[in-house]
């Protein structure tokens, strides 16, 4: 499908029978992925149209899903980095991590 980190595209599908506001989800290759949520396309779908610079990638599959990162002020979305495992000492607590 793809890899986490790869560019995926966004394209509104305003002759979408099912739904005008449906945006698509498309590869760097230029496979359909699937569809954005109908709760995010009406935002998202008025600020492509709007010209906002959105940038997107594949960030990972669930077992129904995708997930992908959007941003909208022209920078570059990133993975969130994955909280390293810690010890397995029974004696050893860390400190949560936070963002």
């Amino acid at each position: 499908m793809c890899a986490p980190g790869e560019p995926v595209e966004l394209r509104p599908e305003p002759n979408n029978p099912a739904d005008p506001r449906a945006v698509a989800v498309f590869s760097a290759r230029g496979i359909q992925l699937g569809y954005l949520t109908a709760e995010r396309c009406r935002r998202i779908g008025s600020l492509i149209r709007a010209g906002t610079p959105i940038h997107a990638i594949y960030q990972g599959a669930g077992p129904s899903c995708a997930w992908i990162r959007a941003s909208f002020d022209g920078t570059i979305p990133e993975i969130p980095r994955q909280p390293s495992e810690a010890p397995t000492t029974p004696d050893f607590w860390p400190d949560e991590e936070y963002d």
